[in-house]
């Protein structure tokens, strides 16, 4: 079964050691670099959420929630005012095309919709262009292209 723990003392190294396959490397950074970012946010007053996502009691990947924006964000897209964003969202090449990604979003979603942060009208995303199998998922979720960019990445909006 499918489920989330938040990344702590006892799993990280465990989450450290999960990778996608070379050929994705390019479309999302790495755990560690993930949680340094998390960390960084945290301890400038913003809100990141790190979670292990877990089949049974194996680790097969990573997610990372944030909400709104920090001081140090340098040009954030417009949509990243007061809203939640998966910010980082993978499954280990080992796991893949087992429906684990779709199962750990809906819970990434579910987790959303408690609202953490606060109310928020809006959930987004970015992904690569080319990452078509992202594309797939997050469009079977209801996520829709607002043709915004966020660097080179295409954004993707979901109403809560």
């Amino acid at each position: 079964m499918v489920r989330l723990e938040k990344v702590n003392g006892g799993n990280i190294w465990d989450i450290l050691e999960l990778s996608v396959a070379e050929s994705q490397k390019s479309f999302v950074a790495d755990n560690r670099t993930s949680i340094i970012e998390a960390y960084s946010t945290v301890s400038s007053g913003g809100h990141a959420f790190t979670f292990g996502i877990y089949d049974d009691d194996t680790p097969v990947g990573f997610a990372m929630i944030g909400f709104g924006t920090d001081e140090y964000w340098e040009a954030p897209p417009e949509i990243a005012e007061n809203t939640y964003n998966i910010w980082r969202f993978m499954i280990d090449s080992r796991y893949q095309h087992k429906g684990i990604g779709k199962a750990a979003l809906k819970l990434l979603l579910d987790f959303i919709r408690t609202y953490p942060c606060g109310k928020a009208e809006k959930c987004w995303l970015s992904y690569e262009p080319g990452n078509t199998a992202a594309e797939r998922l997050y469009s079977s979720f209801g996520f829709v292209p607002t043709g915004e960019k966020d660097g080179d990445e295409i954004i993707a909006v979901l109403n809560l």
